[in-house]
């Protein structure tokens, strides 16, 4: 008798707010008021925001109308960064986490000295390496810069739109390739254990029904696998957007730059940190709600 592949059913587990919930919350907020007034008696520090708001909108006297500033032009920056370097990040695990469980020698090897070359190494150590030790000696011999500046208006148009201003175009594919690779030694580990979480009973049941390692593959492991790797990978989204600050370092304009700039400017450091620092958890924070609602409803479809 041919075997039937099975499919488990996830649990939802519901949250109830308890009375718990309420005193462990009554609790935090009282000893974050607590640290604030004392940090204020300390300081004795006069905070003014007003300084920071010119630098994400601005007006324009030569055309009469509000457009971003730099602190807003950072944010588009970070953002294109963890857009694109999610996309390629998942493209190189992908790769790399089949090599890491191919039945090839050579193949796991490579994948396996990927990742814990990467892993192991701090991440300031290795965007500093990556920058000045090999990416300096490619960008150069690429030319992009030239050759953007013959591309059409139209074309300059749609460039700025996906990775910002042309003039900025090599520093930005710079950061995009350090984050992606860096990250990809982790989204590698994500597919990796994905891969593997599928038992090996259901490969089996493939296999009894005339099906063909590729379609195993296709059909058996990969959408079980997705299901499995959906969240992490949807974390490793928001730590990329977390880890692009690191690209600061060098000289690339995302938000984190911009905002040690506003601070030199304005001489308001904890304002404009702490405006940058919202700024982040507003995006992260909000991705997570997002992706967890996907995540329930994904779950309620395979029932």
């Amino acid at each position: 008798m041919p075997q039937t592949i099975s499919r488990t059913r996830p649990v939802i587990r519901r949250f109830r707010w308890t009375w718990i919930d309420t005193a462990l919350l009554l609790v935090f907020a009282l000893a974050l008021g607590a640290l604030l007034w004392r940090a204020g008696g300390v300081f004795s520090y006069k905070w003014n925001w007003s300084t920071v708001w010119p630098f994400v909108y601005r007006f324009d006297e030569a055309t009469k109308a509000w457009v971003p500033n730099i602190l807003f032009e950072g944010l588009a920056t970070t953002l294109r960064l963890a857009f694109w370097g999610i996309l390629v990040a998942s493209v190189i695990g992908t790769v790399m986490g089949f090599a890491r469980v191919s039945k090839k020698l050579m193949f796991r090897l490579i994948g396996t000295a990927y990742v814990m070359l990467i892993r192991n190494i701090p991440p300031v150590v290795f965007v500093f390496v990556f920058v000045f030790f090999i990416a300096s000696q490619i960008m150069p011999a690429l030319g992009l810069g030239d050759r953007i500046k013959d591309l059409s208006p139209t074309a300059q148009w749609w460039l700025s739109l996906m990775f910002g201003s042309p003039k900025l175009f090599d520093n930005f594919l710079l950061g995009l390739i350090c984050l992606s690779v860096f990250s990809g030694a982790y989204v590698t580990e994500i597919v990796r254990a994905g891969l593997q979480s599928v038992s090996k009973s259901q490969v089996e049941a493939g296999e009894s029904l005339g099906m063909n390692p590729r379609d195993v593959t296709r059909f058996v492991v990969l959408p079980q696998a997705f299901r499995n790797v959906l969240p992490p990978m949807a974390g490793q989204l928001i730590q990329l957007i977390k880890d692009s600050s690191l690209v600061s370092l060098v000289s690339i304009q995302e938000l984190t730059f911009m905002a040690q700039d506003v601070q030199i400017t304005t001489q308001r450091v904890f304002e404009v940190f702490l405006f940058v620092g919202a700024m982040y958890f507003v995006i992260c924070f909000t991705l997570s709600l997002v992706f967890s609602a996907l995540e329930r409803r994904y779950a309620r479809a395979l029932k």
